[in-house]
């Protein structure tokens, strides 16, 4: 799941979600970005309750990148925009 925090889910789609991460939990790997900490997530699941069950959810057993606060998007961006023009 990419960019998970840059939306508010309702309480319905929270609990689908919760209901995916459980379903999925110590079967299948689940992989998510986001540009948010945790203590942040309060504003994509309004209920505290159920934000503390999907963090517990996907950090339980689970790795944790955290790759920093740059955007990988942008700094790919800038990166292209400096490479010197190739000549056809």
């Amino acid at each position: 799941m990419d960019e998970l925090g840059y939306m508010e889910l309702d309480r319905h789609g929270a609990e689908l979600l919760f209901q995916v991460l459980t379903e999925r939990e110590e079967k299948n790997s689940v992989a998510i970005a986001s540009n948010e900490s945790f203590g942040g997530w309060t504003k994509t699941f309004t209920d505290p309750r159920l934000c503390a069950a999907i963090v517990d959810r996907l950090t339980f057993n689970g790795t944790i990148i955290e790759t920093g606060t740059d955007s990988y998007r942008l700094a790919s961006t800038r990166a292209r925009a400096e490479e010197p023009a190739t000549a056809s």
